[in-house]
């Protein structure tokens, strides 16, 4: 999950305050839960714990909202997938952050899935959502853990959610650990104002890494290929988790997956103003109509792709078209998209995010950014203006938190009286995306590009997944493909990959796509990136 409700929401963060010295150290907190799911039978530790817990200090966990996190719950599970059966051992817990002070600065919710017979070399994954602000409980429930939210027989009703045991579960061939960032899930800072010091991009790095680094050397896993996984802001971060794993922990990952990414902010913030951001944002909202019309190809979609970077790119970048030119430009542009050829005409072809109230013709509707070709009835039709909450974040996504949190209690035997943040507006709102100070930098110069290229070339072996939805119009992919196609071919070849998949933001809550993604993810885990490159 990404971006609050729409990207226009995810507010610059000009730094105005002064900076406290970031969170350099840390130890989990291994007390072990006294009061497991009572399902699943209770389990101690893994090994390399540490036996005793720093002194605690006023606002520390033993006062104020970290007093509300238990004990870290250790439990047994088996995962039948197909005829097979996957034992593995969950650990929901927390990992505690410092600061140069020595007090604690934060807790660090985070959920693990290891199998219990893994072999040598078997992969360890981090996984984590974006935002900023959002909590990891989409991919976990959504995607990767063993159980996964079914939303009924269309998919799309969170009203009575069931939790059932996930076929396409990544445990199959990757260990897991989720981890809710700072001000997300059950992770919180000390006080709101320490909390205000992991919320930017900098920060946020490089306490992901420090979890994942104390993850790793509390329970012996160095010696197990690392990579990461982030969707939205989240694939961001991981580029950005990996590049302060090595130069801030000395940990190299093996690779790393980015669904439905934000990797170039010039490029992703630029489809209201600039011809080629409007050009890597055509080719979605065809694919939308295309869904819409039940007249989705792969052929449709190369057409697209096409026209956008070519006849619609020129023109957009040169003087405003008229006459017959005009009209069958606009009119090209309506029949891709759906939306009605005066908006068309009187945008000059900039769609934006026109196709919002507009993509059916029919004032009445309005789109999901997060997949555009779902529609429900406005709201607010009077309204030119889009008021409405939107039709999938809002929606029957919801239904991630609360499930999440019986589903921790229940079965995972983490008991807390937390309010389990799915989505904190808080966050987004104060997140910082570039140096504190009053030219500190806008979401529109956030870039993970530099990451990627220097990853590729320190460390051979790093490889690199980028997954995406055709109808995805918050983070289209014409955006992730633009990006590959220009990374030096010396470093990409055979080591990075674009797939595309049916589907929106959250392709995944499609079961087909989810079933496909996984196949995929199971093929780059083994090496095998060119079954999986760009199409």
């Amino acid at each position: 999950m990404c971006f609050h409700h729409t990207i226009p929401c995810l507010a610059v963060a000009f730094a105005l305050l002064a900076s406290p010295a970031l969170p350099q150290d840390a130890r989990q907190n291994n007390d072990v839960d006294n009061h497991n799911a009572t399902t699943s039978e209770a389990r101690p530790s893994s090994k390399g714990e540490e036996t005793t817990n720093p002194p605690r200090t006023e606002g520390d966990a033993s006062t104020g909202i970290l007093s509300l996190l238990p004990a870290d719950s250790v439990t047994d599970h088996v995962l039948k997938i197909g005829t097979q059966e996957l034992a593995y051992t969950a650990t929901a817990g927390t990992l505690s952050l410092f600061g140069q002070d020595g007090a604690r600065s934060a807790k660090i919710f985070y959920t693990a899935y290891v199998a219990r017979n893994r072999q040598p070399g078997r992969p360890l994954t981090f996984v984590f959502n974006g935002g900023p602000g959002a909590a990891s409980a989409y991919l976990h429930l959504g995607l990767v853990g063993p159980r996964i939210l079914d939303f009924g027989p269309n998919g799309q009703d969170g009203t009575s959610p069931t939790l059932v045991d996930n076929p396409d579960s990544w445990l199959e061939f990757t260990d897991l650990v989720l981890i809710d960032p700072v001000g997300t899930g059950w992770s919180r800072g000390a006080s709101d104002n320490v909390a205000s010091n992991f919320y930017g991009v900098n920060q946020d790095a490089e306490s992901i890494a420090k979890a994942v680094a104390l993850y790793v050397n509390h329970n012996e896993s160095m010696a197990s290929p690392k990579y990461l996984l982030g969707e939205s802001y989240g694939g961001f971060r991981a580029a950005k988790v990996a590049s302060a794993l090595k130069d801030g922990q000395g940990i190299l990952v093996s690779g790393i997956i980015m669904l439905s990414p934000l990797i170039e902010g010039q490029l992703l913030f630029g489809a209201s103003q600039y011809p080629l951001g409007a050009a890597l944002q055509l080719p979605s909202l065809a694919a939308a109509e295309m869904e819409r019309r039940n007249a989705f190809s792969p052929k449709a979609i190369r057409e697209a792709e096409q026209f956008a970077m070519t006849d619609y790119l020129v023109t957009l970048a040169g003087p405003e078209p008229s006459g017959n030119k005009a009209r069958d430009f606009y009119a090209r542009i309506s029949q891709l998209t759906g939306i009605p050829e005066a908006v068309v005409s009187r945008t000059r072809g900039f769609l934006a995010d026109t196709y919002v109230k507009h993509s059916k013709g029919d004032e009445f509707e309005v789109v999901s950014p997060y997949d555009a070709s779902f529609a429900v009835s406005d709201p607010y039709p009077e309204s030119d203006a889009d008021r409405s909450n939107d039709p999938i974040l809002d929606g029957f996504t919801r239904a991630y938190g609360a499930a999440f949190a019986s589903y921790a209690r229940n079965e995972l035997g983490f008991r807390t009286e937390m309010t389990y943040t799915l989505l904190a507006k808080d966050v987004n709102d104060r997140w910082e995306w570039g140096r504190r100070g009053p030219n500190g930098g806008t979401r529109a110069q956030a870039s993970a590009t530099g990451d990627i290229r220097d990853l590729l070339s320190v460390t051979p072996s790093f490889r690199v997944l980028v997954a995406q939805g055709y109808s995805d119009a918050i983070t289209p992919y014409g955006i992730s493909k633009y990006v590959i196609d220009h990374l030096p071919s010396s470093l990409a070849a055979g080591r990075v990959g674009l797939k595309l998949y049916r589907g929106g933001h959250m392709f995944y809550t499609r079961p087909s796509s989810r079933h496909d993604l996984t196949a995929d993810a199971r093929a780059f885990f083994s090496g095998q990136i060119g079954k999986v490159q760009g199409e």
